[in-house]
């Protein structure tokens, strides 16, 4: 069982930056009204954390190495949908991760959560529509504008997911290990259709489909990763689509997965996971594109 490999580019390993209100000294017992939350868009101006070297350095990124290199003229790009979980979600998923990892044993694998910047900023979670893949300069503009079309054009509206199973599956490259939900196909299968436009549009630019399959000769292509039943329909995806939530540099062990196994996921399925956008990240910029409104 694998699963995408995401460069340093993508979102589950860039920190982003957080605003924190000055504190001002108050006269009165009267606490002061609560602060609006912070519009959607304000977190596509700061999708990346400022690169400290050109270069493939692992140590600067915990051990990672980068799938897709810097070279001038390519921009590394990537749709996909994005959470940010509320507080209690937050708590119930930190919570999760430590069960999942914390073991009293000095050989068990180093889990790195995905839910926090190393300055401690909270970062977005994720279901991915695309892998890693790479526009030349003069492709940026016709390619976004191909997806908006295709994705107005899909009538795809706004869904919620519900996440159903946990469980550890490494990466196409057998370089990390992640710790993922898996989630239930959700009303009018959004994710498939959304799937189904995102792979359309990559094909028109040359680019490899994610979850793609062989109508020829039955055989997988171009799959970085092998669905929870460990079959892969031509056109129904719904078991490979997955958040991930932390990783490891190291493959977990038995003890690791039962663990993780035995983990009571009840008040996590009762969780609800509102998409109503695809972003589309090209480079260092965060493009949204909107679904339509559910009536």
């Amino acid at each position: 069982m694998t699963l995408v490999q995401y460069s340093d580019s993508e979102s589950d390993s860039e920190s982003r930056s957080s605003l924190r209100p000055t504190k001002k000294p108050r006269h009165d017992n009267h606490p002061g009204p609560s602060l609006p939350p912070l519009p959607a868009a304000f977190h596509n101006l700061y999708a990346s954390s400022t690169r400290v070297s050109v270069q493939d350095n692992p140590s600067l990124h915990g051990g990672r190495t980068r799938v897709i290199p810097h070279v001038e003229g390519n921009w590394p790009t990537h749709l996909y949908l994005e959470w940010y979980p509320g507080k209690d979600e937050l708590s119930l998923l930190e919570d999760i991760i430590a069960h999942s990892g914390n073991l009293p044993d000095e050989k068990a694998p180093t889990v790195h959560s995905l839910l926090h910047s190393d300055l401690g900023a909270q970062l977005p979670l994720h279901i991915s529509l695309s892998r890693p893949v790479i526009l030349r300069t003069e492709q940026r503009v016709s390619f976004t504008e191909a997806l908006q079309k295709a994705i107005h054009d899909s009538h795809v509206l706004s869904f919620d997911v519900q996440p159903d199973t946990l469980y550890w599956s490494s990466n196409y490259e057998k370089t990390r290990c992640f710790l993922v939900l898996g989630v239930q196909r959700p009303k009018h299968d959004g994710l498939n259709r959304l799937l189904k436009v995102s792979n359309d549009i990559l094909a028109r630019f040359g680019q490899p489909s994610l979850y793609a399959t062989s109508s020829t000769q039955g055989k997988q292509t171009n799959v970085s990763f092998h669905d929870r039943s460990g079959m892969l329909s031509s056109d129904d995806f719904s078991g490979c689509f997955h958040i991930s939530l932390a990783w490891s540099l190291s493959e977990p062990g038995p003890k690791e997965r039962e663990r993780v196994a035995g983990i009571d996921l009840q008040a996590l399925r009762e969780i609800r996971v509102e998409f109503d956008s695809v972003k589309a990240k090209i480079g260092n910029i965060v493009g949204s594109i909107p679904l339509g409104k559910t009536p």
